[in-house]
């Protein structure tokens, strides 16, 4: 597979025409600003909750300390009244069975007092614990979200590269294309845009593909090439001779940004590609003849278009044909 440059007609045949390179996508910086941001707000989020866990975990500690004060307190009064036992029994003549009586309740009550000192002390570890791993919780997840942007960021890195960038024929403005299946997959997986893939076949009413309509009417698998006739804001506007993976533009209604539409094989009968379509266009039904052999529009949902407007494409000169796929 060989990919060759568009050259205009007028170039000088001498190979002396320089070849520019496309400019990089603006939205590639935008892409990773909305990322750092991203992990700004992870790293707010997890200091947040940390905050509020130490505030947990102080107020859980200053709770124990006023149980410790009261348990202080119970075991004076305790003290307080065995000694007032103690002269009460002097005081009345009481018995020795009675005063040991009094004696093992006090011991019973003492007792009593420690097993519910020591539940204690195990509640407020258990309290401290929790809060610990809560915290720990915390730190783990924010670092696992922070890996995780930064499998994205590569992962979409990646994809990029594999795909190649064209320039546009309406804007002049370079745009990554999909040569291919595997690269349409890819492409998609970006979600930069929504993707309709297309099988059409050779006939005398259009196919439908997403909010448009395609009429294919003839292609030359020997040079790489095929007309075909677009059906948009009822009109019909003539892509003619055009070079497989060139990427084709059109204007429409409602939508700031261009359609752009590749075609990556072509057979005697037929042509496989895909229409690519701004996130903010609209889905609206096609205008123009009657579908014939319509094919599925792609996964990726269309959403509320925004007001813009912008002429009609113009063709523009096709470039030397590739190796099929």
């Amino acid at each position: 597979m060989s990919i060759t440059p568009s050259i205009p007609p007028n170039a000088p045949s001498n190979g002396g025409y320089a070849y520019e390179p496309a400019p990089t996508p603006r939205w590639i910086p935008l892409v990773i600003i909305v990322l750092f941001l991203g992990v700004g707000a992870l790293v707010y989020l997890g200091y947040n909750s940390r905050v509020l866990l130490q505030g947990a975990l102080d107020k859980s500690n200053m709770h124990a300390d006023v149980l410790s004060k009261e348990l202080e307190q119970t075991n004076s009064r305790v003290a307080l009244l065995r000694a007032q036992l103690e002269v009460t029994s002097q005081k009345l003549g009481l018995t020795q069975a009675e005063l040991a009586r009094a004696r093992t309740l006090a011991q019973q009550i003492q007792q009593e007092q420690q097993d519910s000192d020591a539940k204690l002390i195990a509640q407020i570890g258990q309290v401290q614990k929790e809060n610990e791993a809560k915290i720990g919780q915390v730190s783990t997840d924010l670092t696992g979200a922070k890996s995780d942007i930064a499998a994205t960021r590569k992962d979409l890195d990646e994809t990029k590269k594999n795909l190649t960038t064209a320039v546009g024929d309406l804007n002049g403005q370079g745009v990554l294309i999909a040569r291919n299946h595997e690269e349409l997959e890819n492409l998609r997986r970006l979600n930069e845009r929504n993707i309709y893939d297309f099988k059409l076949t050779k006939s005398k009413s259009p196919q439908h593909v997403g909010p448009i309509q395609i009429l294919l009417r003839s292609t030359d698998p020997k040079h790489y090439k095929f007309t075909m006739t677009v059906i948009a804001d009822d009109k019909s506007i003539e892509k003619k001779d055009r070079n497989v993976d060139e990427p084709m533009q059109l204007y429409v209604r409602g939508v700031r940004a261009p359609y752009e539409m590749v075609v990556f094989e072509v057979t005697k009968d037929g042509a496989n590609g895909y229409l690519s379509t701004p996130k903010d266009a609209a889905a609206p039904a096609p205008s123009g003849g009657a579908a014939s052999g319509a094919t599925d529009p792609a996964k990726t949902p269309v959403s509320t278009a925004a007001p813009a407007s912008a002429p009609a494409a113009a063709n523009a000169p096709a470039g030397p044909p590739r190796s099929q796929q």
